[in-house]
């Protein structure tokens, strides 16, 4: 019998497909006999059973019909003016969701609070997957390169302040809340001032709509979008040197100080927009990541195959890394391996130690050379944990020289050699908070003023890290030089300002009535506070290798300042 005439028997009846349904040990042997999906019934057992079955042939042809042309959107997926939070999903309230860079992907159901609920088909009801995403890598078009523009100034590369919009989807926790119990409480980075004449400027706006009255209640699926004076912190103005490109990588020498890709404060001020907008280096995917202040070989994949193609040799351990660093003291003449385990203290922080409950690693090391005081070392990660060659050196007692993280009092007196910690993970979160809030430098924690807000990004913000007590604690430490108190000065007769100025209108971009930051002077950083002296020397794996010289740091006759 031909499998066709075949499998319009079998679906004939119901009673028939709840035969089949309770014999669950047919069901695959039935679907690759006659080219049918999984089976898939929507009622619990002891009910009567639905079904939904599919050729693969209609689901797709069905599946093309739906298909909408990848777009070559930015981070958020969106046009420039419409980015979400930093760290926080943006699920579409209708059937839509657009991917980071690109891509569609088609959704049955809104999204309520927490997780994106999966939509369970009616009885009957024929079922199509969406399509794929498109993968494109970190992709910003010249829309978003436009928003603003560089000066170089005291060897620094800075960014012209910008109008640019926040926007997130309403949590489940806002829910029956009004708009000023939750900036109250949430977004407490600035004083309710600031947002009663940002209502008055139209820069708030609900559902795509202005705000009037900030009593208003929001409800599951409200879209909240804030216009916002951006200012990003200045970065070093030594140009990212290309290293290699071909057809399948783009390999750079990176500077320290410069973001890989848009994070806390930083946009413009990356990696990933420094190429975009210098060397028209669009859509690229990162093959791994550097810290801000670490320098060296950045390797960058062309497309999706070829990213998939070097994850995968990382996987299986073909790749080789090795770094260079200069130490507290002397370290030992022989090769040192560290197999500590590391657990990650703080996502949202950046924060990590030694202890028994990490995760495995291993760091090879061997020293170079000693001038008297500090050590060069050359470093070999065999796996690729958060700060593995910087907490290894501390726990070995040999800290990077200039670590603000990991070489601070703030471990203790030993510094957290040897993993003596004398702190709890909270009480340790809210020090290195405090300490770089009082510096002005949190930007070393790739953590924002407006982070230390609970709920402002995602649950694993600081807030929900330190605690009450150390929310609290945290609260008497002096703000970021005046930012929330100049803020509520005179906001009550600030001018309203326009939702986005005119390109061609830079000086009334650059300054803003209701930015708290405008009316600050702020310190420039001095260069030794751009730079950590750890440097990715050299990369290698099957069929390439590349490598950057090394640091003036790391040479022999230098000496410390």
């Amino acid at each position: 019998m031909p499998s066709d005439v075949f499998r319009s028997r079998l679906w004939s009846s119901d009673s028939e497909v709840m035969w089949l349904s309770t014999c669950w040990w047919l069901r695959v042997p039935v679907q690759r006999l006659f080219d049918l999906r999984p089976l898939c019934f929507t009622k619990t057992w002891g009910v009567s059973w639905s079904r939904m079955a599919e050729t693969l042939s209609a689901e797709a042809e069905a599946a093309g019909m739906l298909r909408a042309p990848a777009q070559q959107n930015g981070d958020a997926g969106g046009d420039a003016r419409r980015e979400p939070l930093p760290g926080l999903p943006e699920p579409a309230p209708g059937n839509r969701e657009q991917s980071p860079g690109g891509g569609e992907q088609a959704s049955a159901a809104a999204p309520g609070p927490g997780k994106r609920k999966k939509r369970r088909g009616a009885a009957g009801e024929r079922v199509v997957p969406p399509p794929k995403k498109r993968r494109t890598g970190v992709s910003f078009s010249d829309e978003h390169f436009a928003e603003t523009s560089y000066y170089f100034e005291g060897g620094l590369r800075k960014v012209r302040p910008y109008y640019f919009d926040f926007r997130t989807y309403c949590k489940g926790r806002w829910v029956g809340h009004s708009l000023l119990h939750v900036f109250s409480t949430e977004f407490r980075a600035q004083p309710l001032a600031y947002y009663q004449a940002a209502l008055r400027a139209g820069r708030l706006h609900l559902n795509e709509e202005p705000v009037q009255d900030l009593s208003i209640v929001l409800k599951d699926n409200d879209f909240l979008r804030n216009t916002v004076h951006r200012h990003e912190p200045p970065v070093t103005a030594e140009p990212i040197r290309l290293l290699a490109e071909n057809d399948d990588v783009v390999v750079v020498d990176k500077p320290s100080s410069i973001p890989v890709h848009p994070c806390g404060r930083f946009r413009h001020n990356t990696v990933i927009f420094i190429l975009g907008k210098e060397h028209q280096l669009k859509e690229l995917h990162p093959l791994h990541r550097l810290d801000r202040l670490t320098s060296g070989v950045l390797m960058f994949a062309k497309t999706a195959a070829v990213s998939e193609r070097i994850h995968e040799q990382v996987r299986d351990r073909q790749l080789e890394k090795e770094y260079v660093c200069r130490v507290e003291g002397e370290f030992p003449v022989e090769e040192v391996t560290c197999k500590e385990p590391i657990l990650v203290v703080s996502y949202k922080v950046g924060v990590c130690r030694v202890d028994p409950r990490g995760k495995p690693c291993e760091t090879v090391f061997q020293r170079l050379s000693y001038n008297g005081h500090s050590s060069v070392v050359r470093c070999r990660p065999l796996t690729g944990r958060t700060h593995q060659i910087r907490v290894h050196l501390q726990f070995l007692g040999h800290p990077i020289l200039n670590d603000p993280i990991y070489n601070s009092v703030i471990w203790g007196p030993s510094r957290g050699r040897g993993g003596h910690i004398p702190k709890t993970d909270e009480e340790l979160l809210r020090d290195l908070v405090a300490e770089h809030q009082a510096k002005q430098s949190l930007d070393v924690l790739d953590l924002c003023e407006s982070d230390l807000s609970p709920g402002l990004t995602d649950p694993t913000a600081p807030s929900s890290e330190l605690g009450e007590d150390g929310m609290q604690k945290l609260a008497a430490v002096p703000k970021m030089a005046g930012v929330v108190e100049a803020a509520s000065q005179d906001l009550d007769t600030a001018a309203s300002a326009p939702e986005k100025a005119p390109e061609t209108d830079v000086p009334n971009r650059e300054t803003d009535p209701l930015c708290a930051e405008c009316r600050l002077l702020h310190q420039d950083p001095l260069p030794r506070e751009l730079v950590m002296f750890l440097h990715a020397l050299r990369y290698k794996g099957p069929g390439f290798e590349y490598s950057s010289p090394m640091p003036a740091w790391a040479q022999d006759d230098w000496q410390e300042d």
